[in-house]
């Protein structure tokens, strides 16, 4: 466990995903807080609740939770707590967290589509949805309370919610401007660079979206904000976020040109794409592996270095000639 400020405690609990364990942050306001959850296991409530008896406190102490977004290792725990804790939360989380039959067959329906669209073998695709499997660490519980751009917490005075989709679309920010303090959820790490998971749409007329280049203009977002602090979803905190932004979005753009020079010899499928640019890994995480590829295809053509076109239903991606 490590000891913030007088208001603020965080605490790190173990997940069973390779990214290691999640922080989670007491804040004691006017409610008792806390901002993300962990996950729904066994091991991740024991450790939670040891950390909270070591700072005097119970689960059934808290007034309210707020949920960066809805990925497993932050909102499953949300179990633990008794209902009358609110749970407040980005309107996008919902339809994660009730995850109906209806839901669950759009996704599966989704990531089929996007399969067949970047050529990937129709016996693969179905590996793409990475929520397939997860229906034990996935809460049973709802947002009750929905956060949205500029609201300030209720029962925390002086925090304001700031929208950072990309990584989630239901990705939200918190930013206390009397210190410059911002937790950040998944939107910015020390070591790790978060990956924009593609999601379906919101509705079918809707197009999908675009998760790297909605990343990228939240992580622009930050550079307009006087940010001292941002404590994180994962690992330590950083204390020059700034850098660390442009830091991030040149390497990102210098990933981008070098799928360009993936397309300048020859036309690809994004699958093809996708088998250069992670060899050792696709096959076992196909759908990170694809969001980021994604990610980059899209990033290219919202530049107008690359174009798409549709061959039987397939996008061959090539380099404006």
């Amino acid at each position: 466990m490590t000891r913030l400020d007088t208001e603020i405690k965080k605490l790190s609990i173990p997940t069973p995903y390779a990214v290691g364990d999640v922080n989670v942050y007491v804040i004691k306001g006017e409610a008792l807080t806390l901002v993300d959850a962990g996950p729904r296991t066994h091991e991740g409530k024991e450790v939670l609740e040891k950390s909270l008896r070591d700072l005097g406190l119970l689960i059934s102490d808290f007034d309210q939770i707020v949920l960066t977004h809805h990925h497993p290792d932050h909102a499953g725990g949300i179990d633990f707590f008794p209902e009358q804790a609110i749970v407040f939360g980005h309107a996008y989380n919902q339809r994660w967290l009730e995850l109906t039959a209806e839901f669950r067959a759009e996704l599966d329906q989704f990531y089929l589509n996007i399969g067949k669209e970047l050529g990937v073998p129709e016996e693969k695709a179905a590996s793409m949805n990475n929520y397939r499997g997860s229906g034990g660490y996935i809460s049973k519980r709802t947002v009750q309370s929905y956060l949205k751009e500029g609201d300030e917490i209720p029962g925390l005075f002086g925090w304001q919610v700031i929208e950072t989709p990309g990584h989630a679309q239901s990705h939200i920010s918190l930013f206390r401007e009397r210190d410059g303090v911002m937790i950040g959820g998944d939107h910015l790490l020390n070591k790790i660079s978060p990956n924009p998971i593609l999601e379906p749409p919101f509705s079918p007329a809707e197009s999908r979206p675009e998760p790297l280049n909605q990343y990228n203009n939240s992580l622009r977002k930050w550079l307009e904000v006087p940010i001292s602090l941002t404590l994180t979803g994962h690992g330590g905190d950083i204390s020059e976020t700034r850098k660390l932004i442009r830091h991030n979005l040149a390497r990102q753009h210098g990933r981008a040109m070098r799928v360009k020079q993936m397309l300048e010899a020859k036309s690809q499928t994004g699958f093809e794409i996708c088998k250069q640019l992670f060899p050792k890994v696709y096959h076992r995480e196909l759908g990170l592996t694809i969001s980021e590829t994604v990610g980059q295809l899209d990033y290219l053509e919202g530049l107008g270095e690359i174009k798409k076109e549709d061959q039987n239903g397939i996008y061959m991606y090539s380099v404006h000639s």
